[in-house]
């Protein structure tokens, strides 16, 4: 059986959350394991524990208790080969923004120990993967965040790591400039390497990760590939949007009569349920509404989404959890 790129089993790590408070539990038994040449998506909210987790396999922290190794080495024993296995591209910038692309290339290269040759050549090598060869020369601050972003990821593939992290890669970047990181994560993950990616966006997991896990609380409750998650969950799922959120009661009880209604959840003035089939479900939903006189502003129909299986391990929305962290 071969060995995990990463394997991390009942990661805790607790911080200090000041003077008589108890302290904040960022991780609280997490375990994953992440085979050779796949892409694991860490889906969750912000606070759910996913930067964390990268720390301490990256050996910038270490955890409380539990076991962790990153191609093949232990993180609290072996750090100095879990750091030449890996690249690190965390979410703020890490490149020197008066130096130039291939001069930063070009030192990281040398922190690694290649040769003055050799690291620019490897610099020349990537700036032309990540179109930036028309820029190198400039200096990174005249970059714009998306040219800074695949930057980042060039200098964490100087070494050719075994594995890469890419912890929120695409926070803060316009629709144009995620879209083409994406593209390149997924020239990536097509060449063999694995990566852990860290996101809280629903679409990022989905369309990039072969793996996922959602992270909540500091615990992994969910596993599986992105498809497969969603199709657990069978039927549709039906969104009511109610003009006054005070008759959730009354409408709850209402569609729990009606026959393929499954679990609901209320969140504000909307109103989530499973169904066996939106097509007969949504006539019958307005139809029961209309008859008690209750004022809805739309009833929308929808295939399971990440949002839904978040939904069903959690208890919440995926924008509900954004809105508390």
């Amino acid at each position: 059986m071969a060995t995990p790129a990463i394997d991390a089993a009942d990661l805790v790590k607790t911080y200090p959350a000041g003077r008589k408070k108890p302290p904040l539990r960022a991780l609280d038994g997490l375990t994953v394991s992440v085979p050779e040449g796949v892409v694991l998506g860490l889906l969750g909210p912000n606070g759910a524990g996913k930067s964390t987790t990268v720390k301490i396999l990256t050996t910038l922290s270490r955890a409380d208790s539990g076991t962790a190794k990153v191609a093949g080495y232990d993180v609290n024993r072996e750090q100095d080969r879990v750091r030449r296995a890996i690249g690190y591209v965390p979410q703020k910038s890490s490149s020197d923004p008066v130096a130039t692309g291939i001069e930063n290339l070009v030192l990281s290269g040398r922190i690694y120990g290649l040769s003055r040759a050799a690291a620019t050549q490897r610099a020349i090598e990537l700036l032309k993967r990540f179109d930036l060869s028309d820029f190198g020369d400039r200096p990174v601050k005249t970059y714009s965040g998306g040219m800074q972003r695949k930057l980042d990821v060039a200098l964490g593939l100087v070494h050719r790591p075994k594995v890469l992290f890419l912890d929120e890669p695409t926070t803060g970047l316009d629709p144009e400039a995620r879209a083409d990181l994406w593209n390149e994560i997924t020239r990536l993950s097509g060449a063999g390497l694995t990566v852990l990616l860290t996101t809280h966006y629903l679409e990022e997991a989905d369309r990039l990760a072969d793996q996922l896990a959602i992270v909540d609380h500091g615990k992994v409750v969910a596993e599986g590939t992105p498809d497969g998650l969603k199709a657990e969950l069978r039927g549709d799922s039906v969104a009511v949007e109610l003009v006054d959120p005070d008759t959730d009661g009354t409408v709850r009880v209402l569609l729990r009569q009606l026959p393929g209604v499954g679990e609901i959840v209320v969140e504000g003035n909307i109103l989530r349920a499973r169904v066996d089939s939106g097509a007969t479900a949504v006539p019958a939903v307005l139809g029961v509404l209309e008859d008690k006189a209750i004022p809805v502003t739309a009833v929308t129909v929808s295939r399971p989404s990440l949002d839904d299986v978040y939904l069903q391990y959690t208890g919440r929305s995926f924008k509900v959890a954004e809105e508390a962290a």
